[in-house]
């Protein structure tokens, strides 16, 4: 009997992961945000043509009423947890 794993997990291999004090190098055509509250934040590398999505553009516009347009993480800043983001970028992965 075998357990079938949710599609967060497959949405964290297809997603670079890095904390904070690693790498910020962002490849071609990608992005680096930050996801989660202030006090646990987490980086991702995401495509940038999930940018032009409708259900990823509703986030960024709570991320701009949260924080506006000041991103002092250097990134673009999502107020939501991980979960959610994860969950949002599996099912853009999907289609």
């Amino acid at each position: 009997m075998g357990f079938r794993l949710p599609r967060i997990v497959q949405a964290k291999r297809s997603l670079s992961s890095t904390n904070q004090a690693a790498s910020t190098h962002v490849p071609k055509g990608c992005v680096a945000v930050y996801v989660g509250n202030e006090s646990k934040m987490k980086r991702f590398v995401i495509p940038l043509s999930y940018l032009n999505q409708h259900s990823f553009q509703e986030l960024l516009s709570q991320a701009e009423e949260e924080f506006g347009f000041d991103h002092p993480m250097g990134a673009l800043t999502i107020p939501c947890r991980e979960e959610a983001f994860l969950d949002l970028i599996s099912h853009l992965n999907a289609s």
